[in-house]
């Protein structure tokens, strides 16, 4: 049985990253030199053996400079590629570990395909002692050649740990095992025993089963994300306001509370038109709709950080400006 074929989409990263010396965890970034994909695969002959690669280098920078545009580019590649590969297994980005969550939820809401789509990155560059980048890629690819993978939407994996791409989120600043899936557990594992496994399906929507379509698209509607702190007035919120901004985000207290002022000011803005989301600081728990907030016409996130709460009011704003409409949207994907 001739062995799987992988398509690898490469955008820089720390998985990527040169740094000075194999002591180096920590400089590379501003350093910014980064291996091209075909110098991280020759790290790796194992991938070679087990599969047949396709790679490419869409960018090579740190996720700190990805953003729509970069996202729109990715959308467009993984859908040609579903259309012109039909042998492909599975696709695998590579990816900084910065925004990786952000890029990932935008691909689970927009690609349309039931193929495989991995992405991974790294905390240790490949030029340093224990590196995490060479296992993470070889385990991305795995996965992205695994039948089962297929319908799950956009998966994540470092640290073997697979994660939906609605979900995962970068709780620790430097620490290998830091993507976790919120309070609602990973999906499963890229194991030790070379195999692949699954305990669990995400249940919201994604992929081919939401409306969002950006092919030919060059941006997307303007969203920001304003937090709340002690004291907190509204003088981020009238800014954003000012700026002319097409939504907001607005992350809270524990279930989605405020200072007075500050929510006075996010009501103000839906006063004026623009759709207002509210969101929270926690890192786990449902913001939930009452009746106050239905009066004030507020959107709640439901459990979406805040980060993917502003993703999905972009994309929702491709679609529709109506706020039952978008809320609706919140409670599906």
């Amino acid at each position: 049985m001739p062995n799987p074929t992988v398509h690898i989409i490469a955008t820089g990263g720390s998985i990527a990253g040169v740094g000075p010396d194999r002591m180096d965890y920590i400089r590379y970034p501003e350093i910014g030199d980064h291996l091209t994909i075909d110098q991280n695969l020759a790290r790796v002959p194992e991938i070679a053996e087990n599969f047949n690669v396709i790679a490419e280098d869409m960018v090579s920078v740190g996720s700190t400079a990805i953003g729509p545009a970069n996202w729109i580019a990715l959308a467009e590649r993984i859908h040609a590629i579903d259309r012109d590969e039909p042998d492909t297994a599975g696709i695998v980005i590579t990816h900084g570990t910065a925004t990786l969550e952000e890029t990932a939820y935008f691909l689970h809401l927009t690609v349309k395909t039931q193929r495989p789509v991995v992405i991974t990155g790294a905390m240790r560059p490949p030029t340093s002692i224990s590196t995490d980048a060479d296992l993470n890629l070889l385990d991305a690819c795995r996965i992205a050649a695994t039948p089962e993978s297929a319908g799950m939407g956009v998966l994540t994996v470092l640290n073997n740990q697979i994660q939906c791409a609605r979900d995962v989120y970068k709780s620790n600043t430097l620490r290998v095992e830091t993507f976790k899936p919120n309070e609602l557990g990973f999906l499963g594992y890229a194991d030790s025993d070379h195999r692949v496994v699954f305990y669990h399906r995400p249940y919201r929507k994604h992929t081919v089963d939401t409306p969002f379509r950006v092919d030919g698209m060059t941006d997307l509607p303007r969203v920001d994300i304003v937090h709340a702190y002690a004291g907190a007035d509204g003088m981020l919120i009238d800014a954003v306001r000012a700026h002319g901004s097409a939504g907001l985000v607005v992350a809270g207290f524990g279930a989605g509370t405020f200072p007075p002022t500050f929510i006075a000011a996010a009501e103000a803005a839906v006063a004026g038109g623009m759709p207002v989301v509210l969101a929270s600081r926690s890192s786990a728990g449902r913001v939930v709709m009452t009746p106050r907030k239905d009066e004030q016409g507020f959107i709640v996130s439901d459990n979406l950080m805040p980060q993917k709460a502003r993703l999905l009011l972009m994309l929702g704003l491709t679609v529709s400006s109506d706020r039952d409409t978008l809320q609706q949207m919140f409670y599906e994907y």
